[in-house]
């Protein structure tokens, strides 16, 4: 225990010694205290399923210096385990089933007024047509060449209007996002409004006056089925083609590690800017592993712990309470003399950690190729069994996995990947290589390399729900200096946006004769 104090009213060793037996006596109280606590807190246990990861949480939770024979003395115990959770956790985890449902309920909202609309949209030019063979058939005129031309044109146009609708309208969402898309409300109040001025046009000067002319009617029909293609190509234009200019860029910062990428969008709103990053941070941003940032935490506690200064005379002493300034000098004084040395410890912590990775890299390599030495002998000698005798890929890799499963759980836990990887996955990883006969660096491709969030389990993701944080309205596009926050459970994206600024080229023409040169050669050189 580093100390500092003072001559006058202080004693280092009496201070030592007393120090010692209060610190006794305080880690005794503190012990007592959280015996009761632990009695006292309200807690709930789960029993985790089978896929558990292959060393457990220990890592996670903090930073323990490991033996290198570790894996020699210590036995890896897979299977179920149990955590605790608080009641907090367990209203945080309800609140999230209500949204969850509020969501769904919202999405099969939108969906049946959608699904409503287009009935509407694609019933309409029928009923037109039909409406007047039922209510005054005998006094239709007879409907021409010209008319039942009509009907064909009218067919056709309808299946091409539904095959267009449905492929731009009824595709699987992506996500659920928090304010209405604007412009696809725009395009649904204009067919409704376009509709129905349709069928009041068509009662008053159709249905009331029982109008005779049946290819004015169809013609009609046309129409309205014409300015409805019409309107479909204004959706393509607003939806699609739109965006497709890139018009900002934007930088995407995590917050946990600082990992950034830029990227390049168009006239977006706000939460579609955000919806598209979302796509693009599944793909390219390395998983976020929390443990790795559990050493550098600790080592920032334990140099920012204070230094305990002991009063030898008690704290009744008049004359201690004069020494609070001369205390606090030499207590900042002694914690900048730590400083100045912390970043030996660093350079020796990394250096440290660099070689164990290296040490049990290698062993994990060479675990892995003689495991894949041994089935490739395996398939020689099934080559010589009867067809009912051999081994398929699964069988295969649980036959060889626990050669590797040694060398790659010490791996994993000291580059603190055990939580990404279960047991299951890696025994599935394994018999996928054995069946399109990967090589073992094409195994190991996925352990030794952190790879984006799709690459792991779905149950691994660190982030479902998302919150969008913005001084703005999400409904407003992008603007040149917009700000505003992707945040989940354990870190947030910081989305920064730039305009891509206008570009001026010029043109410069360079006559082709102002390259031609002539060489003159002298007919004596000087040697």
């Amino acid at each position: 225990m580093d100390t500092e104090s003072t001559y006058s009213g202080y004693s280092y060793y009496s201070g030592r010694s007393r120090g010692s037996h209060r610190h006794g006596e305080r880690s005794r109280d503190r012990h007592k205290t959280r015996s009761k606590d632990s009695r006292s807190e309200k807690s709930v246990t789960i029993n985790t399923p089978p896929a558990e990861p292959l060393l457990g949480d220990s890592a996670v939770r903090g930073e323990q210096v490991q033996d290198d024979n570790w894996g020699e003395t210590t036995t890896a115990v897979t299977g179920t385990s149990e955590h605790s959770l608080s009641q907090e956790d367990i209203v945080r985890i309800t609140k999230d089933l209500e949204d969850s449902v509020g969501l769904d309920c919202r999405r099969y909202f939108t969906l049946a007024l959608a699904v409503i609309l287009g009935l509407l949209v694609f019933l309409t030019p029928l009923a037109f047509l039909v409406l007047p063979h039922l209510l005054w058939p005998e006094k239709l005129q007879s409907c021409g060449t010209a008319c039942e031309g009509l009907f064909i044109s009218v067919a056709f146009k309808l299946l091409i209007l539904l095959l267009a609708v449905w492929a731009l309208f009824f595709r699987p969402r992506r996500a659920g996002l928090p304010r209405v898309f604007v412009f696809r409300a725009l395009l649904a109040v204009l067919v409704l409004l376009f509709v129905v001025s349709y069928w009041l046009f068509y009662g008053v000067r159709i249905l009331d006056s029982q109008d005779e002319n049946y290819q004015g009617i169809v013609q009609y029909a046309v129409s309205l089925v014409d300015a409805l293609l019409f309107i479909h190509y204004l959706a393509i234009v607003l939806l699609e083609l739109r965006q497709l200019q890139p018009c900002f860029s934007v930088c995407v910062t995590r917050s946990t590690d600082g990992e950034i990428r830029h990227y390049n969008l168009g006239q977006l709103s706000i939460q579609r800017a955000a919806l598209a990053i979302l796509e693009h941070y599944y793909c390219d941003f390395p998983v976020s592993n929390p443990a790795l940032l559990s050493a550098s935490k600790s080592r920032a506690a334990k140099h920012l712990a204070g230094l305990k200064v002991y009063n030898v005379d008690g704290p009744g002493n008049n004359a201690a309470a004069g020494l609070v300034h001369s205390q606090s000098r030499a207590m900042i004084a002694a914690a900048a003399r730590r400083r100045d040395t912390s970043h030996n410890e660093l350079y020796y912590e990394e250096a440290e950690h660099e070689r164990r990775v290296r040490k049990r890299k290698a062993r994990l390599v060479v675990a892995v190729e003689e495991a894949f030495t041994h089935i490739k002998r395996m398939q020689e000698e099934e080559q010589k069994k009867a067809p009912g005798d051999v081994m398929d890929p699964r069988e295969a890799a649980q036959a060889i996995f626990p050669s590797m499963a040694r060398a790659l759980q010490k791996y994993l836990r000291t580059t603190k990947q055990q939580h990404c990887h279960s047991m299951e996955s890696i025994q599935q990883h394994l018999a996928f290589c054995i069946t399109n006969n990967m090589t073992p660096k094409a195994f190991l491709e996925s352990y030794l390399t952190p790879g984006p969030t799709l690459q792991y389990s779905r149950d691994h993701w660190r982030a479902r729900q998302w919150t969008l944080i913005s001084e703005a309205s999400v409904t407003s596009g992008l603007k040149d200096g917009s700000v505003f926050l992707l945040r989940c459970v354990d870190f947030s994206l910081v989305v920064t946006t730039k305009k891509i600024p206008y570009i001026q080229m010029s043109e410069e023409y360079i006559d082709p004769k102002s390259h031609k040169f002539v060489l003159r050669l002298q007919s004596e050189t000087s040697v």
